[in-house]
């Protein structure tokens, strides 16, 4: 049984035999190729002179940066001018220094103290975002000015004062009878930027940008207490700076009802849709209204809310 298996399977015929140690013979002698190609590959022969010359240009090059190196027919040269690369050159812009404000400072202002222009673009988003340069050194704070450069400037920043208004109080020590001034800041809620609101304890930029949005969507500040209204302002700060806030300025921005559409109404913080809807509503029923009071007559108008919006509305032109 053996023998029948092992000869079904091992017995070739000579043309299979020959095919066999053809294949073999191919295999043997793809994987002696390799070693044999060094018995082919003739020598380099290398000039011990050439290659110290070259040595030597290119240590002369690493110590004068400032040349063009070029290679021509003969070999590698440099030019005996000091010249910039033509390629991707930009001529450096030529530097001044002059006193200047960086939160007022224009495009034109930047370029001339030397600053790129990616990094004016960087500065300009940065203040149109609410960010603010509140002293000097903040100026190392932005992205893209040099050490150098930051360093350079510094002596020419001149940054104004927040927008606050001050009093003084006199009072007398028991011990000598002499007056003691304090000075308090009063910051005026309808006029004054995030600057004058971080002058107040407790205030940071995130706080004071609040505010001012709050203000803007409001159309005004019409009392002091309207401040704490303010999201994320606690109440123990509110507190704190409520003696330093003032309303001079009561101009306030208001929205006619008699010609407001809902999507107008809505928008006011102190006005939902529900409540635009029915004033819409209700003057559609029952004709223009002849005074702000006549809006009473909406039942979800309560004594609280009538409160809230009649400073904002206004029934004629």
């Amino acid at each position: 049984m053996w023998k029948h298996f092992l000869s079904a399977y091992f017995n070739f015929s000579k043309k299979e035999r020959t095919g066999v140690i053809a294949l073999l013979t191919g295999i043997i002698f793809l994987m002696l190729l390799p070693f044999l190609f060094p018995l082919f590959k003739t020598k380099e022969i290398h000039d011990k002179k050439e290659f110290e010359k070259e040595v030597a240009l290119l240590k002369s090059i690493e110590t004068a940066p400032a040349k063009i190196y070029q290679k021509d027919s003969t070999g590698i040269y440099a030019q005996d001018y000091d010249l910039p690369a033509e390629n991707n050159y930009k001529p450096a812009r030529h530097k001044e220094e002059f006193y200047f404000n960086p939160n007022t400072l224009s495009e034109a202002g930047w370029q001339k103290l030397g600053i790129k222009d990616k990094t004016i673009a960087t500065i300009k988003k940065y203040i149109a975002k609410g960010g603010k340069f509140y002293k000097p050194e903040d100026l190392k704070k932005i992205w893209g000015i040099a050490p150098q450069d930051a360093q350079r400037l510094l002596p020419y920043v001149k940054i104004e004062a927040p927008a606050v208004i001050a009093y003084t109080t006199s009072t007398f020590t028991p011990s000598e009878k002499k007056p003691f001034v304090r000075k308090e800041l009063l910051v005026d809620i309808n006029d004054a930027d995030t600057t004058a609101f971080i002058a107040l304890p407790g205030i940071g930029s995130k706080l004071a940008q609040r505010i001012i949005n709050f203000r803007t969507k409001l159309g005004g500040f019409y009392s002091v207490d309207q401040v704490k209204e303010t999201f994320g302002l606690p109440d123990s700060t509110f507190k704190k700076i409520q003696k330093q806030l003032i309303s001079h300025n009561s101009a306030i921005q208001k929205i006619n009802i008699n010609t407001a559409t809902v999507d107008d109404l809505k928008v006011h913080p102190y006005i939902r849709y529900n409540l635009a809807n029915a004033i819409v509503q209700y003057r559609t029923q029952h004709g223009t209204f002849n005074a702000i009071s006549d809006i009473k007559k909406i039942v979800l108008v309560t004594d609280s809310i009538y409160n809230q919006v009649e400073h904002y509305l206004v029934s004629g032109d």
